[in-house]
């Protein structure tokens, strides 16, 4: 393709390929998207940028579709015959973006020159879709090689289901997903992606799609938005293993709270840290409606995220058994992580059980917060795993909800929570916090806590509130001038 042949659209998947899949440690049970801008759209033989500030700019070999007739709500049967042609894509990632705009990608994925295609087209009409392949090489090093017969979801199968939602006009772009071997690369490096055909007649090829890195030397203006940002998970994950990101073997995966600001998350009252939150601009980080289980319990961790859709019997069926979506959250929360359950509120059944609730605390897990009810409910207080939720229910899953999908922004008692998030309760409820304001609320909370303190010190003593709570300029003085 040439720079003046821009898409209307360029759809990604965000994983498809099995190998990918099983490095990632999840399967989805269905394909999910994001959107890149026609301006990210490159030419074989030209360079990208590492911007001035950042470490992890990956490549991901792809095979790209090139949508040729129009496609609304088109079968899958028929969904090959709107394709006009294949060819080879690099769909590069900037990882230190990537929690800025977490599932949609704008700023990871949407650089200039981030979405290469070319050098040629395959004719889509003279090759079956399950038989293609696509190899990435790095200085000539070949560092990615798998095949469409390796798919979670066939190619066809993501043009049906895109056409379900919107019309594929000719042009468009699909970028169907990179196998395992996606890693970083530095400036300097260049990357050669080919996508071609081994076993068809004449062995149809797209040639090498050919990129060079280069450094950026303008940085991002921190007065403008956020920050590229970096941890050890995403070093992990764009290098594609600890190993190759230079990390100690044992480490842990995720993000975790410190000792130290998980301690002062635990002393501070989710009421002073609410206040804090609000005197921040941020007014709807309540969870509403829960409450412990446990007595007196507190939990503090980063939410790890399920969600619940609303029951339909043909969805249960095909989402409902087998290893659903509660089964991989549950199995895959950390040590010290928050499972936090979209259940729109609905307590008339239950969102977990005692089995469940086994796993999560055999885990690690610090509690569990849901806007539904809870099975069993004795029975997982006596297991110690401290439950927020809206109270005991005996019914089971499927009488109101479908296991739907888990590491997703989801809404729990009108609150958003998105995974990573902190996610404190104690008696007075449950609230979540951005985590990268957590430590600066919980300093703030705890100073007010306090400040508190000293004022009922006065209030006891006798001394009446007006200019007291709060504290007028005498009283400050006073205050600040203590011993």
């Amino acid at each position: 393709m040439t720079d003046t042949d821009r898409p209307g659209k360029i759809i990604a998947v965000h994983l498809n390929y099995v190998s990918r899949a099983d490095q990632r440690g999840r399967r989805p049970a269905a394909p999910s998207y994001f959107f890149k801008p026609a301006s990210s759209i490159g030419r074989s033989g030209g360079t990208v940028e590492r911007p001035a500030g950042t470490e992890l700019l990956a490549f991901e070999g792809e095979i790209a579709l090139i949508i040729g007739t129009a496609a609304r709500r088109v079968s899958v049967a028929d969904a090959w015959s709107h394709v006009a042609a294949v060819t080879a894509a690099n769909d590069l990632g900037l990882y230190d973006l990537r929690a800025n705009d977490k599932g949609s990608n704008v700023r990871s994925k949407g650089g200039d020159g981030y979405t290469p295609l070319g050098p040629a087209l395959i004719d889509a009409a003279s090759v079956d879709p399950a038989a293609l392949r696509v190899r990435t090489w790095v200085n000539d090093e070949l560092a990615q090689e798998d095949t469409t017969a390796g798919l979670l979801f066939p190619l066809p199968q993501l043009v049906a289901d895109l056409s379900q939602h919107f019309t594929l006009e000719a042009g468009d772009v699909i970028l169907t997903g990179t196998p395992a071997g996606s890693s970083v690369i530095v400036p300097g490096d260049v990357v050669e992606i080919e996508v071609d055909v081994p076993d068809a007649p004449g062995a149809p090829t797209s040639g090498r799609l050919r990129t060079t890195v280069t450094q950026g030397e303008l940085p991002f203006d921190p007065a403008v938005g956020s920050m590229p940002a970096v941890d050890d998970l995403q070093r992990e994950e764009a290098w594609g293993s600890r190993e190759a990101a230079g990390l100690p073997e044992g480490a842990p995966a995720k993000p975790v709270l410190s000792a130290e600001l998980r301690a002062k998350l635990i002393e501070a009252p989710t009421a002073g840290l609410s206040s804090q939150l609000r005197r921040r601009g941020l007014h709807s980080c309540f969870i509403d409606g829960v409450s412990a289980n446990i007595p007196g319990a507190k939990i503090v961790g980063a939410a790890k995220t399920l969600r619940f859709v609303p029951a339909r019997e043909d969805l249960f069926a095909a989402h409902g058994g087998g290893y659903n979506a509660q089964k991989r959250a549950f199995d895959a929360v950390a040590e010290g992580e928050v499972i936090v359950i979209e259940a729109r509120g609905d307590a008339s059944t239950g969102t977990l059980g005692d089995i469940l609730a086994l796993r999560a605390r055999a885990r690690g897990a610090a509690g569990v917060v849901t806007d539904g009810g809870v099975r069993d409910f004795d029975a997982v207080a006596e297991i110690g795993l401290p439950v927020f939720s809206r109270g005991a229910h005996p019914s089971v899953l499927g009488r109101r909800h479908v296991p739907w999908e888990h590491d997703v922004t989801i809404g729990c008692g009108g609150a958003t929570v998105q995974p990573g998030d902190i996610i404190v309760g104690d008696s007075d409820g449950a609230i979540v916090i951005p985590a990268a304001l957590a430590e600066e609320v919980a300093d703030a909370a705890l100073a007010q806590e306090a400040e508190d303190a000293w004022i009922a010190e006065q209030v006891a003593a006798g001394h009446p509130v007006d200019g007291l709570f709060p504290m007028n300029a005498d009283w400050r003085a006073k205050y600040e001038g203590r011993t």
